[in-house]
């Protein structure tokens, strides 16, 4: 069996994107992480791109982070990374690191500790720490009973009021068998509204500081 992907400090690994458009894409526990391997293949034939992933631990019983080409940071590395006050603390590296952060798929579970201002886990500090002037998108993906929830569209709206963009989950038939809304969009999809956020950002040059962020 193939070892997982190796991840070194982040002072070494993430200053090899300089230059480059850095997306992060988060994966959380439902079982659309599957397509998690394929979303990042994709994603790496933009032109000018690198990424980076973020895990929760359940999203692992889903896909196996062996099969991802980049680098896979989960919580376990979040505390070995620290040891003593001047080493990195990762999510804030992971934070200043990205341009973009695209959550796909977001379960039930991680949209109510986002809308609540919950990080108990590596990425749900990513988040808390994010600076809201950039990007954060977000892909629904759980059971069709558990999106008609009222408290999914509280939640849901939650996110839209701090800036986030959702990228709406479609209907088809889900693995648990039920047929419905709930299913995460399509990786096309997500890869094509990343690269309207990139093509944004090209229209916008950054200054010379901001160039320089995260290559020093």
């Amino acid at each position: 069996m193939q070892a997982e992907s190796p991840v070194t400090s982040p002072k070494f690994d993430l200053l090899d994107s300089c230059g480059k458009f850095r997306v992060l894409v988060g994966v959380t526990g439902s079982v659309a992480a599957l397509k998690v391997p394929l979303l990042v293949s994709q994603l790496l034939e933009l032109p000018g791109v690198d990424v980076r992933v973020v895990t929760t631990e359940h999203a692992k019983h889903f896909y196996n982070p062996a099969e991802v080409a980049v680098s896979v940071y989960s919580d376990a590395n979040e505390w070995e990374l620290w040891t003593q006050r001047s080493d990195p603390v990762l999510h804030i590296e992971l934070r200043r690191w990205a341009d973009l952060l695209v959550i796909a798929p977001l379960d039930a579970n991680t949209l109510g500790k986002i809308a609540s201002g919950i990080c108990d886990n590596l990425l749900t500090c990513v988040v808390r720490a994010w600076d809201t002037s950039r990007p954060l998108l977000f892909c629904p993906a759980m059971n069709t009973a558990m999106w008609h929830h009222p408290i999914t569209s509280r939640q849901v709206d939650s996110l839209k009021q701090f800036g986030y963009v959702e990228i709406p989950c479609i209907a088809k038939k889900l693995v648990c068998g039920d047929q419905g809304k709930g299913a995460m969009a399509e990786v096309s999809t997500i890869v094509d509204v990343v690269k309207q956020f990139i093509q944004r950002a090209a229209e916008s040059p950054l200054d010379i500081e901001e160039q320089a962020r995260g290559c020093e």
